[in-house]
């Protein structure tokens, strides 16, 4: 029996001969959710079951991450992830996506809507990134270096559980600390943790920089898609500056900034973030060209 709040039946899908889990709740409207690191689905639960009523609510892990397989041997590389997103939609054949990308996500989504910006209906951008930076705490930094950062985020967990505090400007209730931490309980079970955070390009020699540059070439193509832009302003990692630049990039998204919510912002402020995401979708769907039946 799950000891934390995760009220649905995960369905599993073979995708690249390894085994995702995703939740799919409600019809019409496909809203896709992706999460980034070191969350998994559980990060959208609140988000799921507050629209499964009218629309269909999707949320994967990605591979090595939350319920879906941790092979060993994987390059969990960013190329890697935005295959399995493609893939993934592809498997369940959505079109005319709403997409909303939290961290990492950030970088998978608009890597796979910059290549298949016709399945995009939507943008929902939450305190991430999908443009090169040089820009990376020296928390993270130092669980880069090699010898030290595995035995920090693989052998302590130090990762997932210094971001329990971290992320957030509210204190977590215990049973949903045990649900972020759930999912990586051992060695085995945090291979993706260590392997995101390697695989953040800093420079034009990390082998992931020539594709994270071509999500951020991208980014152009997506211009003319609604957006919105829902910003925790505390956060140590996702700091203002991206904010701008999301900003900047998007200068016609709808935007609302949250002073007094961190990284995890859907923790802090969820009552108030709610409401955006109906009245964004309502309008989104209000607007949409009426297809006459045949």
């Amino acid at each position: 029996m799950r000891q934390y709040p995760y009220p649905f039946q995960p369905r599993r899908i073979s995708i690249g001969g390894h085994e995702l889990s995703y939740v799919d709740e409600g019809r019409g409207h496909a809203v896709l959710m992706v999460h980034g690191n070191p969350t998994w689905s559980f990060f959208y639960r609140n988000l799921i079951i507050s629209l499964r009523g009218r629309r269909r609510a999707i949320a994967l892990d990605h591979l090595g991450c939350g319920l879906s397989a941790k092979p060993q041997d994987y390059a969990y590389t960013l190329e890697n992830h935005i295959a399995n997103l493609t893939a993934f939609v592809e498997a369940l054949g959505l079109d005319r996506i709403s997409l909303v990308m939290h961290d990492w996500g950030g970088a998978i989504g608009m890597g796979f809507a910059g290549r298949c910006p016709e399945k995009i209906s939507s943008l929902t951008i939450l305190n991430t990134g999908a443009f090169t930076s040089t820009h990376i705490p020296k928390r993270i930094s130092l669980c880069r270096l090699p010898g030290l950062g595995p035995l920090l985020l693989r052998g302590f967990n130090v990762f997932s559980r210094a971001a329990l505090h971290m992320a957030v400007c509210r204190p977590l209730p215990p049973e949903v600390k045990a649900g972020y931490l759930a999912p990586y309980d051992s060695w085995h079970n945090r291979v993706a943790v260590n392997g995101f955070v390697r695989d953040i390009p800093m420079n034009p020699r990390h082998p992931s920089w020539p594709v994270l540059l071509g999500v951020e070439q991208n980014l152009s193509r997506l211009k003319h898609i609604p957006t919105q832009i829902i910003w925790g302003g505390r956060d140590f990692c996702f700091n203002d500056h991206f904010y701008r630049e999301w900003r900047r990039r998007f200068p016609a998204a709808e935007c609302c900034y949250l002073p007094a919510a961190g990284h995890y912002l859907l923790e802090d402020a969820f009552d108030e973030i709610a409401p955006l995401f109906h009245k964004f979708y309502d309008t989104l769907e209000l607007n949409a060209p009426k297809i006459a039946p045949k």
